[in-house]
């Protein structure tokens, strides 16, 4: 018998970093995608938590990331 999948369940949030607290990414019926966060705070924590294997070879990758030995 197969089983019955539950209407009335309310969906899920996807768990996200403490610093993207409040994301909420919808897509239209157009396609065109809505956020709840700016582009630019996404892309500052994504800047600084994914590895990007384009620029691992790359000397100035610490000014890339923001890194610099003022800060450390």
């Amino acid at each position: 018998m197969a089983k019955r999948k539950k209407k009335d369940a309310a969906p899920q949030k996807p768990k996200v970093a403490k610093e993207l607290d409040g994301l909420e990414l919808n897509v239209d019926s157009f396609g065109e995608i809505h956020n709840s966060l700016s582009i630019d705070k996404i892309n500052d924590f994504l800047n600084k938590n994914v590895d990007d294997k384009k620029l691992r070879d790359r000397d100035d990758l610490d000014e890339i990331k923001g890194n610099t030995d003022e800060e450390e």
